[in-house]
């Protein structure tokens, strides 16, 4: 399944283009404008098995870090402080991680 099996293309462009520069990327605004917070709760798990690279069941920070890649192969990664405060945002159980209903609470915001 392709990311834009369930977020438009145009919606991503626009997102990513909104977060070129280091350390402009904030996730609420990114999730709200690919569309992500409009959509269903099984729309979101969708979304969250395509960033779960190695299908451990979370998003770990080596994911976190190339998180705008999984839209767009010529996307950046993301900084390290970026990477570390979206991480602190969704792990809310503090196991370093981010599970699939941390994503979704995260999306939800």
């Amino acid at each position: 399944m392709a990311i834009t099996d369930i977020l438009s293309a145009k919606d991503i462009e626009s997102a990513l283009s909104s977060c070129q520069a280091d350390d402009s990327f904030n996730y609420k605004s990114f999730f709200s404008m690919v569309g992500l917070s409009s959509k269903t709760p099984d729309q979101i798990k969708k979304v969250f098995g395509i960033l779960d690279q190695d299908k451990s069941g979370f998003i770990e920070e080596e994911e976190l870090q190339l998180f705008l890649k999984n839209f767009s192969s010529s996307a950046r990664a993301l900084t390290s402080a970026e990477t570390k405060a979206f991480l602190a945002a969704g792990d809310t159980d503090g196991d370093g991680k981010i599970g699939v209903e941390e994503f979704q609470s995260l999306v939800k915001a």
